[in-house]
């Protein structure tokens, strides 16, 4: 019997750097300081009425576009917080995480020999969902230390076929957040174009050293052209439910729910009502700049004795190093060596690119217990 030939839509796609660290992690055991996932507990209030949900019979489909209550509970968070208000029914969707969400964005709204403006380094999954919908990605380097946009490059850049610019702020990988400056340079490009904007805000709530998040919802000359994207998973830490959502406006969101209804159809339901219940308490994410920030500055004092430079990490659960002054070695297979002698692991920044840009930096995740953080410093240090 012979297989069927056939030709790959992604023919550059092949095993990530992502599964070389999580099998090397596997066979020597190590501290894992590379995955963006809490090695802490969630709210136990949320598990409590998410079960309670589920024994109460809360467990087939949920309404396409989500539960109704949680709609309505964002609504109000995203008013208060960026001063938009969305219109719960038409205008916020529930979806089986920000990845989902990201996925049908793109494929509503991306059209063949359409252009993307996107940002390296980068969240792995845009490019190939750019790439899927016969576009092209236009790519822009940010370098180290600062990683600041180009804004005269992403000018240069725009065309008559440019459809989309992603944003991502708080960044994965860099740390970095955009300013307010940022965001009105943005608005000042695409006036008077059709542009649309996909801001990939899954870290809203993690700015630290009390700066502001620069959604774009709070700016009015963005948000009517843009998606904005979020993610229960890193806000609740619980990454593995794989719960998002999205925010846009009508005439948008009626676009991305016809994808969604074909894709994934609807989010988990009882971890809907946990997230409901959860969202009528703003303490629960109000605090989390805080949480993580006492944590980012942890490792980092823990590293200060390290031949390791710290770049600054502005947001999100990443701060970047660089090695330059241990080892002149390609990064990917630094993180490899980390694993093997040292037992620790990490990400090199190269898989960002997509051209393998190597600019001998890692990444580390502070998204760990206390524990983990200091014994994962002290074996960094020893390198």
């Amino acid at each position: 019997m012979s297989i069927p030939q056939v030709s790959s839509k992604l023919p550059q796609v092949g095993t990530t750097i992502f599964t070389v660290i999580g099998d090397l992690a596997a066979r020597h055991p190590s501290i894992n300081l590379s995955q963006g996932a809490p090695s802490f507990p969630c709210d136990p209030e949320l598990i409590r009425v998410t079960h309670e949900a589920m024994l109460a019979g809360e467990n087939q489909y949920a309404p396409m576009t989500g539960l109704p209550a949680l709609r309505e509970q964002l609504a109000a968070k995203i008013a208060a917080s960026y001063g938009h208000h969305y219109d719960a029914g038409d205008e916020i969707t529930i979806t089986a995480s920000a990845s989902e969400a990201l996925f049908c964005a793109i494929t509503a709204l991306v059209h063949p020999g359409d252009e993307v403006i996107m940002f390296e380094p980068a969240f792995d999954s845009y490019r190939p969902m750019i790439q899927l919908q016969g576009a092209t990605p236009v790519v822009i380097a940010l370098k180290a230390p600062d990683f600041a946009i180009p804004w005269d490059e992403v000018a240069a850049r725009i065309t008559p076929r440019t459809r989309m610019i992603v944003l991502n702020t708080p960044h994965n990988p860099t740390g970095t957040v955009w300013q307010a400056g940022d965001q009105e340079r943005l608005a000042r490009l695409v006036r008077g174009t059709d542009i649309l904007i996909l801001s990939d805000e899954v870290y809203e709530h993690v700015v630290f050293d009390g700066a502001l998040h620069q959604s774009v919802i709070r700016y009015p000359e963005l948000v009517e052209r843009s998606v904005a994207v979020f993610s229960f998973g890193k806000t609740f830490h619980v990454t593995g439910w794989r719960v998002g959502y999205c925010v846009a406006p009508r005439p948008l969101m009626e676009e991305i729910r016809k994808v969604h209804q074909f894709a994934m159809f609807a989010a988990d339901t009882p971890m809907q009502y946990g997230f409901a219940h959860l969202l009528q308490q703003p303490a629960h994410y109000q605090g989390l700049a805080a949480f993580y920030q006492r944590k980012r500055d942890l490792l980092a004092s823990a590293l200060a004795d390290s031949r390791l430079t710290l770049l600054p990490s502005a947001g999100s659960f990443f701060m970047l190093a660089s090695y330059e002054r241990v080892s002149d070695e390609p990064d990917s297979l630094f993180v490899q060596r980390l694993i093997r002698d040292h037992g620790v692991a990490t990400i090199p920044v190269s898989a960002f690119y997509h051209d393998g840009t190597d600019q001998r930096v890692i990444r580390l995740s502070f998204s760990k217990d206390d524990d983990t953080l200091l014994a994962g410093a002290e074996r960094l240090c020893a390198v």
